[in-house]
């Protein structure tokens, strides 16, 4: 116990890098996503009819997007999420820049009444790195 009160400022730290670790676990369970890779997102756009949407920024897309997919920045999909033309019950691959926000997306679209949501492992990103094909928007 001495060592706790001695050392409290790296018993702090310690608890939050903890925190921070397990904190994309929990968001990722709450969005009610899960996460895909390039070849099951493949899958399931040609054999399951899946939607794929783009929730990057317009300033960060650099002119290309996955072929197909629908673009809705996050900062405007809670006001749009109802209105897409996306069947709620199909699968929904959400991609951001390289994963990170997808998850936020998730909530939205969860909130939404979408059923079947995925996001893409390492973003756009993954996807251009892999060398598979983009459009011009």
């Amino acid at each position: 116990m001495q060592f706790l009160y001695t050392n409290w400022m790296l018993v702090l730290i310690m608890l939050m890098s903890g925190t921070m670790l397990i904190y994309p676990l929990i968001q990722r369970r709450a969005s009610g996503m899960s996460e895909v890779g390039n070849v099951r997102l493949t899958h399931l756009m040609n054999r399951e009819d899946a939607s794929v949407l783009d929730v990057r920024e317009t300033k960060d897309m650099a002119g290309t997007k996955i072929i197909g997919s629908i673009h809705v920045p996050l900062s405007q999909l809670k006001e749009r999420a109802a209105t897409l033309s996306m069947d709620k019950t199909k699968p929904v691959i959400v991609y951001d820049a390289r994963g990170q926000r997808a998850t936020i997306a998730g909530s939205d679209l969860k909130a939404a009444g979408y059923t079947q949501l995925y996001s893409l492992a390492g973003g756009f990103k993954a996807w251009s790195d892999a060398g598979l094909p983009v459009e011009k928007v």
